[in-house]
């Protein structure tokens, strides 16, 4: 059984400094005795001792910095590395520098409002404003922290829930292309093979740019007409990473128009020596959004991400009649994200429900009237 750790402070006679004396049992159940010398004070000796035995007793006692370490020891394991490097940039940038002296356990609503506040006075390197979308982002990173502290180390309550949000939880405008826009935009890509048919999956089946990029021979099935997605692309310090995609819901199999088959047929016989474990679309993300910038100014297009080619195809689809549970299973989403996220595409449901209590009241009087 782990023992919890016993320590004391005193005067180092010999060097004239202060020390603090260790017995614990480790976390592999090894009985350690240990000192920890030098410190030019009592108060900086009994300080390291608070947080030694704070991050022994992985409780919120620490301070946030010394609980984010233990929140990386629990989380990171199961996430993509991408998943972890972004929350990490994020903690380290916008959290720390607030909060990371702070003990857990003291963080009030109120210094939570205050970080808030400085949020919304803080400037990018372009000298903008940070959007409420992005703070809302850092806002969840904090939260999952907190929570994390609430479910698994005792912290009472999350803080930020009492303070409340100031981001916004969607962006507020949603940019997407017609279909004849992105026919327009695709003329100017056509005599680059390869970033035409990337457009065109994008376009016409809504993947995200990571599935495109992961893509192989071996995921299109021209015969059925279907593509399987079941892993994503990224970069990180300078290296292809293949990886599970986003979520489970992500792994999903879609079909094709016969169209799409076709054109793809055509480009696996162009790339004749590709093997089936190879990468289809073996260029970066920069590559995708570089060339789509460029060609949407000479289609005299409006300008959007390559993440817009994705709401493209949901719009298209909500046009053509589709429902949001169908839809949800052709992108990887749940249902009740799509009926939020593109509430505002749908037809007005309220006004034909209206209609049909109007209808039903009308037949209940014209059969009284006879």
């Amino acid at each position: 059984m782990r023992r919890g750790p016993a320590t004391s402070v005193r005067k180092d006679a010999k060097r004239g400094t202060w020390l603090v004396k260790l017995h614990y049992t480790n976390h592999d159940g090894e009985t350690v005795d240990s000192t920890k010398r030098g410190f030019k004070t009592k108060g900086e000796a009994l300080a390291w001792e608070r947080d030694f035995l704070a991050n022994e007793a992985r409780s919120t006692s620490m301070t946030f910095e010394q609980f984010v370490g233990v929140y990386a020891e629990d989380v990171r394991p199961r996430l993509r590395e991408t998943t972890w490097r972004s929350k990490e940039y994020m903690i380290n940038e916008k959290l720390i520098p607030f909060f990371g002296e702070m003990r857990v356990v003291d963080i009030t609503s109120k210094e939570i409002m205050d970080w808030q506040n400085s949020l919304l006075k803080a400037k990018d390197e372009n000298g903008k404003k940070l959007s409420e979308t992005y703070i809302r982002t850092v806002e969840n990173q904090l939260s999952a922290i907190l929570n994390h502290a609430v479910r698994h180390y005792g912290l009472p309550a999350n803080p930020l829930q009492k303070a409340g949000r100031v981001g916004e939880k969607q962006g507020k405008e949603m940019r997407f292309w017609t279909t004849d826009e992105y026919l327009r935009f695709s003329e100017k890509v056509i005599d680059r093979p390869e970033m035409f048919y990337a457009y065109e999956i994008l376009y016409w089946c809504g993947l995200r740019e990571g599935e495109l990029l992961a893509l192989t021979a071996k995921d299109i099935d021209i015969e059925n007409r279907t593509i399987s997605v079941t892993k994503s692309y990224s970069r990180l310090d300078g290296r292809d990473i293949i990886g599970p995609p986003k979520t489970k819901k992500s792994e999903r199999v879609i079909a094709l128009p016969r169209f799409l088959a076709q054109e793809l047929q055509e480009y696996m016989e162009m790339e004749c020596d590709i093997k089936e474990d190879d990468r289809l679309f073996p260029f970066t993300k920069y590559a995708l959004s570089n060339t789509l910038k460029t060609a949407a100014k000479l289609a005299g297009v409006k300008e959007i991400r390559v993440h817009d080619l994705r709401h493209s195809h949901v719009s298209l689809l909500i046009n053509l009649g589709f429902t949001a549970v169908a839809i949800a299973d052709r992108m990887g989403h749940e249902s009740v994200h799509i009926t939020y996220r593109y509430a505002h595409l749908f037809p007005n449901q309220q006004r034909n429900m209206a209609d049909v209590l109007d209808a039903l009241m009308n037949a209940r009087s014209e059969k009284h009237e006879r």
